[in-house]
């Protein structure tokens, strides 16, 4: 698939395939699962985001990774291949998976799987219009500086809980999406320079 950067996306690999991802117990309203797109750009790493129209239904205008609620009879990978190509257009041919990450809760009571992948660069995507404003890519990097990295306290499941925001060109990367992307940037050790 690439040169230059298979010794990055082995790494990433080797480290979610050697550790068991964190598996939450509650039983909630369902669940969904997000695909972690990364790819190489000149000489940088980048997520593959979406930012979310006024007319989905929930989450209106932030910004998230492509994904959404899984189907009774798919599995969590499936879902995220299938919202990802609904999403943005995306062919599960040009993702390669790279391993599956922690479970997250979200505020309206599902919880989430991330699957990371690797994707080609370049691509063409074809983002669907009533569910994705804009398609964005976001240098690691960026989250890799801890300068860029605001924590504030809110009350949520009956106990106040860190919610991280990343400012991406006067946007803010947030809520869970920023969860993910800080717990996962940690597992790396700091990102793909380290």
């Amino acid at each position: 698939m690439r040169d230059s950067s298979s010794l990055f996306y082995t790494k990433i690999s080797r480290l979610l395939n050697s550790r068991q991802p964190r598996k939450l117990e509650r039983h909630q309203e369902g669940r969904a699962a997000v695909l972690m797109p990364i790819f190489q750009k000149e000489n940088d790493y980048f997520f593959l985001l979406t930012q979310r129209t006024h007319m989905v239904e929930t989450h209106k205008g932030q910004i998230s990774f492509p994904g959404g609620i899984a189907e009774s009879d798919e599995t969590l990978i499936r879902t995220a291949l299938r919202e990802t190509w609904e999403e943005i257009g995306l062919a599960s041919e040009r993702i390669e998976l790279l391993g599956e990450f922690d479970e997250y809760l979200s505020v309206t009571g599902l919880i989430v799987t991330p699957f990371v992948a690797a994707i080609d660069y370049p691509f063409d995507l074809n983002p669907n219009l009533s569910e994705v404003e804009e398609i964005l890519q976001v240098p690691l990097s960026l989250f890799e500086d801890a300068s860029r990295l605001r924590i504030e306290t809110r009350r949520r499941f009956d106990r106040d809980q860190p919610v991280y925001f990343y400012n991406f060109q006067g946007r803010d990367v947030w809520g869970l999406t920023a969860h993910i992307i800080r717990d996962f940037i940690l597992l790396l050790g700091g990102g793909p320079g380290q």
